[in-house]
């Protein structure tokens, strides 16, 4: 070890700076380890670190110059140079590395022929380098680096690739490029993109970002190929235009179909944050008609100094098939209609009030159940909890405006008032609440210009002017009690009984329309202890009824829940049924059908959900679903089946008054299905997945997918039959025959330099896909 004079000290400290940060490659070994050291905090002026020098021998003449040579080694920090000679021209104030010079620190590591600093300037160069990002990948060479200002870097023939050494797949070259760490940012002059050295692209000019700022500039294009399309090559533009504000833009090529244009802006500001989207092709070159096919979708979330809440959430797109034909990001094949909602609430401690608009944009050819408009609804809440000593007062209200285009259907303003009293008792292993309410509605329905007569034959006797009363009375009481014994020695059951009793008197309605905003709810385990069978108050169906079921749980020692069953039943203390009730429901019983649901989890392997509607009148089987899942270290394999009886929709479902449910079905829903994913190797990767209806003895869709990803670019391939409609006549089978929409695409990229691509390569515009059923505490 030798120590040297403060100049050359100096000089030392700025030959070991010479480096880019950006910039690093790997070819052999150096004295730091080739590892990212960047969350080590670097002092706040690292000159002032001490400098150990290591070298074979040293030459000086005073006033001129002085030499290092033979394996020098210059450590600062974690800043490390290594080069077969070192020199300082004192007179040029100039520091000149030569023969095999290495440099690290712990960002970039580099190997070069030759290094020059000037350190009047602090300027520096390099000649025939190699460099390697140690924190990210990426490496690359260049013939000439130089270093013009603090943090600012000019390379002249250089490359860059994110494969690792040895790996030649693809790399970008450029006559020149400009680094600036303080901007963040690298532009690349006269670019090209190789693979295999073979130039496959050219561009005039590309700007990267190379740190966390948002950078204005082309993103990286993305290239694929199916049959429905046929070639895609999309290339998305980012425009940074303030720091609350950006925009994306991609012009989107489709060889069968033309040139869509997309763009998605994005926002933030003091009212909230939001999203617009927007798609436009001018020209579908796949169909005749002449007219331009577009989507659009605003959506907004907010929260304005605490109390106020902003949303909004509208799609509109040109036509019905627009989500059938094109890919979009505003929605998917198999929505039926598109929401146009915006809302805006103020809320304090005790009360809240909001205003909603809403309406939906349909996407079938038939109108016949077409939502109503809510223009608008305001709502206004009123909460007192411990308005006494376990007693809860809350008061909820609102006036509401439906409007239709149907004459079918009386448009209608709804006023409605519902007062409630609450008793809340509840401690760690118990609770009980009892609950009053007076729901008291006014509606005015429009009924000139309706077709009244269609009306009346689904057993409606509308008035133009309505008021209903109707208090309810709830009672539900639940415990939690847990077994002191082991169950097989080490798991812990738990027994959760509950029971609810609601009376809710029997009143003729049928002097409203029931369909303003009411739907039916879906009918399950927990479904047994709502209030209402229904939606909202259009329809309030009568109630003296006493339900009653239990949840047991086991758990491991980790308190993880391996195993839940629970199972419930209603019973009626009364079974006659109003003639006008939309439940119509003529094989009333004493008995609600049995609702069973069960979750399990075996080892953090195989998983199983089901559900159950049993009838013990009929002894048939209303509704069922089963999944069953393997989850092992390479994939998983599930199977699944869901089962609706005709019985079942013919009594439940809402369109039953216009008997128009065998357009969808005329056996019931009876479905089964098998999905996986597998790890073929380390690069290799397959899904799949096959969607069977078994009441038409007819596959739903099948997809395949395989995917290759090394670590520096990938390949997919996909394809898909799918159940695209019925010929002749939408669903009515067996009298029309299924027609499929086959595709086959690839899709192949680059990953790193801060693009994703490559991650979730196998996709497909699937309506049925994996889901997780799985209810389980972890």
């Amino acid at each position: 070890m030798l120590l040297f004079s403060r100049t050359f000290l100096a000089a030392s400290i700025a030959a070991a700076l010479f480096a880019p940060q950006v910039l690093a490659k790997e070819n052999q070994s150096l004295a730091a380890i080739d590892q990212c050291v960047v969350n080590e905090p670097e002092p706040e002026s690292s000159k002032n670190q001490p400098i150990n020098v290591e070298a074979d021998k040293l030459e000086a003449i005073n006033g001129n110059k002085a030499t290092y040579s033979g394996n020098v080694v210059v450590t600062q920090g974690t800043k490390h140079i290594k080069a077969d000679n070192v020199t300082l021209h004192q007179k040029e104030n100039v520091v000149v590395a030569d023969g095999n010079v290495q440099f690290n620190d712990g960002q970039v590591k580099t190997r070069s022929d030759k290094a020059t600093n000037n350190l009047n300037n602090n300027e520096m160069t390099l000649e025939n380098t190699d460099y390697q990002f140690l924190c990210q990948p990426g490496r690359g060479k260049a013939v000439y680096v130089s270093k013009t200002g603090k943090r600012v870097y000019q390379i002249e023939d250089g490359s860059i690739t994110t494969c690792p050494e040895g790996d030649d797949s693809w790399r970008f070259k450029a006559s020149s490029i400009d680094i600036d760490q303080n901007e963040e940012e690298a532009t690349f002059y006269n670019p090209r993109f190789e693979i295999q050295n073979v130039p496959v692209m050219y561009l005039p000019l590309l700007t990267v970002p190379i740190g966390d700022t948002r950078k204005t500039g082309f993103l990286y294009p993305s290239v694929s190929y199916g049959s429905k399309e046929g070639m895609e090559l999309e290339v998305p533009f980012y425009w940074n235009i303030a720091p609350n504000y950006d925009l994306e833009s991609s012009i989107h090529y489709m060889e069968k179909r033309g040139v869509q244009l997309n763009n998605k802006f994005r926002y933030l500001t003091e009212l909230g944050h939001g999203e617009i989207t927007s798609e436009y092709l001018p020209d579908d070159q796949e169909y005749d008609e002449d007219s331009a096919r577009w989507g659009f979708q605003y959506e907004h979330n907010g929260i304005y100094k605490k109390n106020w809440k902003f949303s909004v959430d509208y799609s509109k797109v040109s036509d019905i098939d627009y989500f059938s034909d094109l890919s979009s990001s505003i929605g998917n094949r198999e929505d039926g209609q598109l929401m146009q909602e915006g809302e805006v609430q103020y809320r304090t401690r005790d009360w809240d009030t909001s205003l909603l608009v809403r309406n939906f944009q349909l996407l079938t050819e038939s109108a016949d159940d077409s939502p109503y408009k809510l223009l608008p609804k305001l709502s206004f809440n009123y909460h007192s909890p411990e308005l006494m000593r376990f007693l809860d007062f809350d008061v909820k209200s609102h006036i509401a405006r439906f409007e239709t285009d149907d004459n079918n259907k009386p448009s209608a303003t709804r006023v409605h008032v519902e007062p409630g009293l609450t008793i809340p008792l509840a401690n760690t292993w118990g609770s009980w609440t009892t609950e009053a309410r007076v729901l008291g509605t006014y509606y005015h329905q429009d009924l000139n210009d309706v077709n009244l007569a269609n009306i009346r034959s689904d057993g409606y006797d509308l008035k133009e002017n309505v008021s209903r009363v109707i208090p309810e009375f709830r009672t539900h009481a639940g415990i939690t009690l847990e077994s002191n014994d082991k169950f097989l020695g080490e798991y812990t059951q738990t027994l959760e009984p509950q029971v609810q009793y609601l009376y809710i008197p029997e009143k003729q309605q049928n002097d409203i329309y029931s369909y303003y905003d009411t739907t039916l709810l879906q009918t399950d385990y927990y479904g047994l202890f709502r209030s209402n069978r229904y939606s909202s108050i259009d329809y309030i169906s009568s109630a003296n009824q006493l339900s009653y079921g239990a949840s047991t749980r086991f758990f491991d020692d980790q308190y993880k829940e391996r195993f839940n069953l629970s199972f419930g039943q209603i019973f009626y203390f009364h079974s006659a049924s109003n003639p006008q009730d939309i439940e119509q429901n003529s094989d009333s019983s004493d008995f609600s059908a049995w609702a069973l649901d069960a979750d399990f989890n075996y080892d953090d392997a195989v998983f199983y959900h089901g559900g159950l509607q049993f009838d013990s009148n009929k002894s048939t089987i209303q509704t069922a679903n089963s999944t069953l899942e393997y989850r092992f270290d390479k994939g998983y394999v599930q199977a699944n089946y869901r089962y609706v009886s005709l019985d079942y929709i013919q009594e439940q479902a809402s369109f039953i008054t216009q008997d128009n449910y065998r357009n969808y079905t005329t056996d019931g829903v009876s479905q089964a299905g098998i999905m996986g994913a597998y790890q073929l190797s380390r690069r290799w990767y397959a899904t799949g997945q096959y969607f069977y209806d078994l009441t038409t003895d007819e596959p739903l869709e099948w997809v395949a997918g395989l995917r290759y990803t090394s670590d520096c670019w990938y390949f997919g391939m996909t394809y898909s039959r799918e159940l695209d409609h019925w010929e002749s006549n939408l669903y009515n089978y067996p009298n029309a025959s299924p027609s499929y929409e086959n595709n086959f695409g690839i899709s192949f990229g680059i990953t790193g330099l801060g693009t994703n691509m490559g991650t979730d390569l196998i996709s497909s515009s699937s309506s049925l896909g994996y889901g997780r059923p799985f209810f389980l505490n972890n």
